[in-house]
């Protein structure tokens, strides 16, 4: 029975430390509500500051309630922030200047800006990729990383546009939501 016990010790101590959630810091953390569930989202503020404080802005705003993931393709990314639900939309506030980072690679679960032709044209859209995406390194601006709940994103309906797209129930900085 000692044996067991002692096992079992064993197996709990080497479990815990592969079940503990990452540690976030609640102003620089996203809830990303879709209808399956919540995907929790790293910002990089020291990879694209200017890319976080409008991301932030705008989740604070309610910006991104009920919009629609309006391109998105099987293994590459799901792409949302357009309050037309068209892609040719944005915010009030103007573009945002790209900041491409040279250490930071697109890998599944990135969160990055879209934007034009134009890599100064960054507004409000933004796109998760489903898997590794190395032909936008360094084209377009990583500024988040999904920490969980990445299977929610998996689940999103695929088209361009979809049939019936999917929307962002609510997006929300971590340290404005109470429980």
């Amino acid at each position: 029975m000692h044996r067991r016990s002692l096992l079992a010790a064993a197996m709990a101590a080497t479990a815990a430390p592969a079940m503990a959630q990452p540690k976030t810091d609640p102003e620089n953390t996203l809830f990303l509500d879709l209808k399956d569930g919540r995907v929790v989202i790293q910002l990089l503020p020291d990879i694209a500051p200017l890319h976080v404080e409008r991301i932030k802005k705008l989740a604070r705003d309610g910006f991104y309630d009920g919009i629609v993931f309006h391109r998105v393709i099987e293994g590459f990314m799901a792409q949302t922030g357009d309050p037309t639900g068209t892609g040719r939309g944005g915010s009030k506030l103007g573009n945002v200047k790209a900041e491409f980072s040279r250490t930071r690679q697109f890998l599944r679960g990135s969160v990055g800006a879209a934007r034009s032709q134009d890599p100064n044209s960054a507004d409000s859209q933004f796109f998760i990729c489903f898997a590794p995406t190395p032909f936008l390194n360094g084209q377009y601006t990583i500024w988040g990383q999904v920490v969980e709940g990445m299977a929610f994103v998996d689940k999103i309906t695929r088209g361009e546009p979809p049939r019936t797209p999917d929307k962002i129930v609510r997006m929300r900085v971590a340290a404005d939501v109470k429980s």
